[in-house]
């Protein structure tokens, strides 16, 4: 079975050649690279956008995490509230605990707010999915084509700021949880700190997503009383949540549109963990070159077409057990530190991709650690509940952003 799924990889990768050989970015040998891969990191990173505002200043690292280095006024489309939108870049923390620079868009409307106190915030983290530098959201929102507008709508029509951050970091690393947390937190630490924005280090804070939003969420909310303490987070609310990488590994690897974003998300991790490329045969290189600029679409698809696992791109047995996957695995797992804010989790309870079990691990790990937490479970399937769980998880978060304390201690529906 190894020795096929092999093969299948191989065959995929062929019939992919001249794919990447016209694709935006290739190399200056591309087909060469997937005939014989040069086994180097650097030839199977996101392909940069030429835009020099992302590049930070020399010695930014010096500069504590949150600290803006570079603003300009942006559009984002198409949105019925009048707004004032503006593209930040901060200097932030990676995975490892390296310095590094991320990017957000800070959407403020211009009506003054009238309720009491400073302005909420809410950091909207997108589902970016994706291992490209158009996917990004302070890509996708400037040209109309990011997917998520409407619920930030929804909050902006209710006077509260939003901060959408480019949380997969600068390397793209499509599920690093850790490096996703720190990037939110810093977006948020920097908005909130800047005067001339119009917000205040005392503004309410609240965190949403759903899916590969809710990674970023999660991990914010867990990071956030060690990372960022200072932060006025008043609750987060998030759902479909791949909070445990071992079983996703259950239930999407090689598992038709499911393995392609698997695979996306292995490649992202590496990233951040380059260690795990370490684990890659040939044909793991030739995906990585392959897929090294694609959204969730071109991850998605191809994952119909040829469902791989991640072991048809390891010569290593049982790639997915050695200590190296193990240990990777290990520290992008949620659970391990009790958020102080309180916390929303909702859930289908027949998604087939990111199993239940996730979220109602973490609702047991949390609870006893000591946070409060509402886990709410409904019928359906992921795309089911990332709309049928909206009213309720919106309407808890509009009880904090007002001021309305949550209910302590856990409690759960559907269960």
């Amino acid at each position: 079975m190894v020795c096929g799924a092999r093969q299948v990889a191989l065959a995929g990768a062929v019939a992919l050649l001249v794919t990447a050989a016209l694709a935006p970015g290739a190399g200056a040998d591309p087909i060469g690279d997937l005939i014989s891969p040069p086994r180097d990191p650097a030839t199977v990173a996101a392909t940069p956008l030429g835009d020099p505002f992302f590049d930070p200043p020399p010695a930014f690292g010096e500069l504590v995490p949150g600290t803006v280095l570079r603003t300009r006024p942006v559009t984002v489309v198409p949105l019925a509230t009048p707004v004032v939108s503006t593209q930040v870049l901060v200097r932030s923390t990676d995975s490892t605990g390296h310095p590094g620079a991320v990017t957000a868009t800070l959407i403020v409307p211009t009506v003054a707010w009238a309720g009491p106190g400073a302005r909420p915030v809410l950091a909207y983290d997108m589902a970016i999915d994706g291992l490209g530098q158009t996917c990004a959201p302070s890509y996708t929102l400037q040209r109309g084509t990011a997917l998520e507008l409407a619920p930030i709508q929804y909050f902006l029509g209710r006077g509260v700021a939003v901060v959408v951050t480019d949380h997969e970091g600068p390397r793209q690393a499509y599920a690093a949880g850790r490096m996703a947390g720190h990037a939110v937190l810093d977006a948020l630490r920097a908005t909130v700190n800047t005067p001339r924005f119009g917000l205040a280090p005392t503004s309410p804070i609240a965190i949403t997503g759903y899916s590969g939003g809710a990674i970023a969420s999660g991990w914010a909310a867990e990071l956030a009383p060690a990372y960022a303490p200072e932060l006025h987070i008043v609750g987060a609310a998030f759902g479909g949540t791949p909070a445990d990488y071992s079983l996703l590994l259950q239930s999407m690897n090689g598992r038709n549109l499911a393995s392609g974003v698997l695979l996306g998300a292995t490649l992202g991790v590496a990233r951040e963990y380059p260690e795990l490329f370490s684990l890659f045969n040939d044909n793991g290189w030739r995906l990585a070159e392959l897929a090294k600029d694609l959204c969730l679409p071109g991850l998605a698809i191809p994952g119909a077409l040829i469902p791989l696992t991640v072991q048809s791109l390891s010569d290593v047995p049982d790639v997915v057990d050695t200590p190296i996957a193990r240990a990777v695995v290990a520290a992008n797992r949620l659970g391990g530190q009790a958020p102080t804010a309180p916390i929303f989790l909702y859930q289908g309870k027949q998604d087939p991709w990111i199993l239940p079990e996730g979220a109602e691990h973490l609702y047991g790990e949390w609870c006893a650690l000591g946070a409060s937490v509402r886990l709410e479970e409904y019928l359906g399937e992921h795309q089911t509940v990332a709309l049928s769980g909206i009213p309720a998880a919106y309407s808890w978060l509009d009880a904090r952003l007002a001021g309305v304390p949550a209910p302590v201690g856990c409690s759960s529906f559907g269960r």
